[in-house]
């Protein structure tokens, strides 16, 4: 290498990789550069490593001496253990013996504690547990709930989205049906209709109205008259056509128990029903039983209650990695995006035939909407929401317990498959950046929570690479999602980022590509 070596942009060729995994003391180091071998180039390696300094250089001789700085993270190292490294063909390898485990309450603490004063450091572990821990609903809502009224923004422009909201709730799980069934069984006729009862009362709370937020996992829903700035299309009744209101009353009667509207429930929670007024071939454990409108009834109630009946069969819950289940061929969910900068923000459910909002609600992303401005700011109820985190948040709670868990990621639109992950690891720390020069001052790091995949990109893929995917997917019984594709496309562009911060050696495993997601 020429004497030119050392400059900053030669440094910048330079790249490292800490990485941990949680209860184990170890933290191991990668430092490597494109098209160069250290096993032959780094003659002499030194590597030393100052811990008051929180750096470590290595340090070898070529034509002069050359030396680069690592910033080490924040934990403890044990000093006595002698610091252990090794040249390979296409990176430098160095192991640390820790104290502690990096997922260590001491360790999480442990930067701030040596930089900050006694008000900041109390401040600054607040953000620092609220960024490091998993997505918690429930927090969201007490904290949205302790403000004096929301306004959304978006996250990439600033813009405020919505009117000041008030009244924010919780939305169901999405086994919930399985719960009540438990308890009331499974019918309208269980226990004199109580869990009919129940189930209508139940959907009426989870209508979208002004002023209303619902929260599930991964978005939040408003109603699209809290929207500033965005038009959307209403549902003239007068205007549907006479065979599609026949279609849509036909559709409901499918999944009603029809049954008499003056029945009398008995105070021993027996229900009597004539059986005229009774078909128990459309009723099952799957079905949602609603009283049938009457022929006073207009189109606008069937519809109301059509949607309900969508509802409780979670058609209209969160998108942001649904389920087949979860699908329905009448419900086509259409992309919602800023009215400034046309960044995607979420989603919004409509009716396949005609486009037509179903339940008057919009699903925001919480990864795509702040609370407050500035955007990210400490106030913020949604700044430690990305979509890399929501994603491997969901990830890992569909994996539980297995060793090894196969997902398989599909086109809400197209139902192609797009991208194939499997979690090898939910307990990874890892953090990357560019070594320094002798000269530079070095910054503070942090070791981040991740999870370690490998990963099949389809979006580009042959029609033979996609039938070795479609194969994959039946052999493994990988689970199946669905999401919309332009963030599919940016978990894949995510994805192959993070590859790029390890060596070729490490980037893949028997051929299938390594990576990691931040969660």
């Amino acid at each position: 290498m020429s004497a030119g070596f050392e400059t900053a942009e030669s440094f910048r060729k330079w790249r490292f990789t800490w990485e941990a995994v949680s209860h184990i003391p170890f933290l191991r180091l990668v430092v490597f550069a494109p098209h160069i071998n250290p096993s032959i180039l780094c003659k002499k390696l030194k590597v030393n490593l100052n811990l008051e300094a929180f750096q470590l250089t290595l340090s070898w001789i070529e034509e002069n001496e050359v030396s680069l700085k690592v910033p080490v993270p924040r934990v403890l190292v044990d000093v006595e253990t002698p610091v252990n490294f090794m040249l390979f063909e296409d990176h430098i390898e160095v192991k640390l013996v820790l104290l502690l485990p990096v997922d260590h309450p001491i360790v999480l603490n442990f930067g701030t504690a040596l930089t900050l004063t006694e008000d900041e450091v109390c401040h600054e572990e607040s953000l620092i547990v609220l960024d490091l821990q998993p997505l918690r609903i429930d927090s969201d809502v007490k904290s949205l709930s302790s403000m004096e009224g929301v306004h959304f923004h978006c996250k990439m422009c600033s813009t405020k989205l919505t009117k000041r909201l008030l009244s924010f709730t919780e939305m169901p799980s999405v086994n919930w049906r399985e719960s009540a069934d438990s308890w009331f069984g499974a019918c309208c006729c269980s226990f004199g209709g109580i869990s009919e009862k129940l189930v209508n009362r139940y959907a009426n709370s989870f209508i979208c109205k002004d002023g209303k937020c619902l929260l599930d996992t991964a978005s939040v829903t408003v109603s699209k008259d809290d929207l500033e700035g965005c038009k959307f299309p209403d549902l003239d009744v007068n205007k549907i056509p006479e065979n599609e209101t026949e279609n849509i009353r036909s559709s409901e009667e499918k999944v009603r128990c029809i049954h008499h509207q003056e029945e009398i429930v008995h105070a021993n929670l027996h229900c009597e029903v004539p059986e005229t007024f009774v078909d128990n071939s459309l009723c099952s454990s799957h079905d949602v039983c609603i009283m049938p409108p009457t022929e006073n009834e207009s189109a606008e109630n069937i519809k109301l209650q059509n949607n309900q009946i969508s509802f409780l069969n979670g058609f209209l819950g969160s998108v942001f990695m649904a389920r087949s289940s979860s699908l329905s061929k009448e419900v086509e969910w259409m992309e919602f995006r800023c009215p400034k900068c046309s960044s995607l923000l979420g989603a919004c459910p409509c009716n396949a035939t005609n486009h037509v909002p179903l339940d008057g609600g919009v699903r925001l992303f919480k990864c795509c909407i702040s609370t407050c401005l500035p955007v990210g700011g400490p106030t913020d109820t949604f700044r430690q929401y990305s979509l890399e985190k929501m994603f491997a948040s969901q990830l890992v709670e569909s994996a539980k317990d297995e060793l090894l868990f196969r997902i398989a990621v599909r086109d809400l639109k197209t139902k192609s498959l797009m991208l194939q992950v499997v979690l090898l690891n939910p307990n990874s720390w890892c953090c990357a950046g560019y070594c320094f020069g002798p000269s530079n001052p070095v910054l503070k790091l942090d070791l981040l929570p991740v999870i370690k995949v490998q990963y099949a990109d389809g979006s580009e893929a042959t029609d033979d690479q996609l039938r070795i995917m479609e194969d994959w997917v039946s052999k493994n019984q990988a689970d199946e999602v669905y999401m919309l594709k332009h963030q599919i496309g940016e978990l894949i562009q995510s994805l192959k980022l993070a590859q790029g911060t390890f060596p070729p050696s490490y980037s893949s495993l028997h051929g299938v590509p390594l990576s990691y997601i931040r969660r």
